[in-house]
């Protein structure tokens, strides 16, 4: 990959298991051929939609080489590369390059949260660990790790960081990001209910979440909003708010499933610690999803 290929809705898959919580490798390969087909970009595995804090060291792996095989050179499959610690994530990186993904997407380390001169030895061990194409994935609400624009100029000193993902939640950010940096790395949206906020303001790309069940409506909305038609984008963004606002609270993973449970894209298992919604939270939840769903646009 190259700067100018991190742009578009990339997907940050939800990993299908079966009822045994083995990974569906078939289900897998069905799903991101689908997202393909429906104007994706790019596919990016192993990120927290993908519960790969869940995963061990083989089952990601083969996850990537499942999705590899299924989209072959059509697109790039990026790998979220994250760990407890350092060498668990440089050696995730260089399987991932082994196994021919085109781009990395690189996480903050889980649970310790470090001042900036260890974040960014972590980073700097990542980023240089292969000569991949990197997205630098930033979600302070998530991982309580802010990379502030200055410190991403640190960090784009590595020749290979071509681009951000920005979760702060703050548009205001992708402001401050292009103005301290200029064109120097590509930023995407990170959160699916600031899309259309975050393109005026200079996002490129938006890795998403919702797009699991419904790509079609999420490379809609964002092609409406990247070619300035704006009237058409805002009518499409409001019928799927709602939907796209599942993205952002704790069961996101549960909740993005169980639309795809409703669209016939999988079904809604998920790894504990996290257990599938059940009594009233489920059916207010369905309720939602179905009343959005029979009012979905042609």
């Amino acid at each position: 990959m190259e700067q100018r290929d991190w742009q578009g809705v990339l997907p940050a898959i939800t990993t299908p298991f079966h009822d045994s919580l083995a990974v569906d490798h078939s289900r897998l390969a069905k799903h991101v051929a689908w997202l393909v087909q429906n104007g994706c970009r790019g596919i990016v595995a192993l990120g927290s939609l993908g519960e790969a804090a869940t995963l061990e060291l083989d089952e990601k792996v083969r996850i990537l080489e499942t999705c590899k095989h299924a989209v072959g050179d059509r697109v790039p499959v990026i790998a979220g590369i994250a760990g407890l610690s350092t060498a668990q994530s440089v050696d995730l990186a260089k399987r991932a390059a082994a196994v021919g993904c085109g781009g990395l997407m690189v996480l903050p380390p889980y649970v310790y949260r470090g001042d900036w001169r260890e974040t960014k030895a972590h980073f700097d061990a990542i980023i240089g660990a292969t000569e991949l194409s990197c997205l630098l994935y930033n979600n302070p609400i998530a991982y309580g790790t802010d990379v502030s624009p200055a410190q991403m100029g640190e960090l784009s000193e590595h020749a290979n960081l071509h681009a951000v993902k920005e979760s702060s939640g703050d548009v205001r950010r992708v402001t401050a990001i292009r103005e301290a940096l200029g064109d120097r790395l590509n930023v995407l949206a990170g959160m699916d209910d600031a899309i259309l906020e975050s393109i005026p303001v200079g996002a490129v790309g938006w890795v998403a979440g919702l797009v699991n069940a419904l790509p079609v409506e999420s490379v809609r909305v964002f092609e409406l909003a990247r070619n300035g038609e704006w009237e058409a984008a805002r009518a499409l963004y409001d019928w799927f708010l709602p939907l796209l606002r599942l993205d952002t609270v704790p069961k996101f993973v549960q909740l993005i499933k169980l639309v795809q449970s409703e669209v016939g894209q999988g079904n809604a298992s998920v790894r504990p610690p996290r257990l599938s919604l059940e009594g009233d939270e489920r059916e207010q939840v369905l309720a939602l999803i179905r009343e959005r769903l029979a009012c979905r646009p042609a």
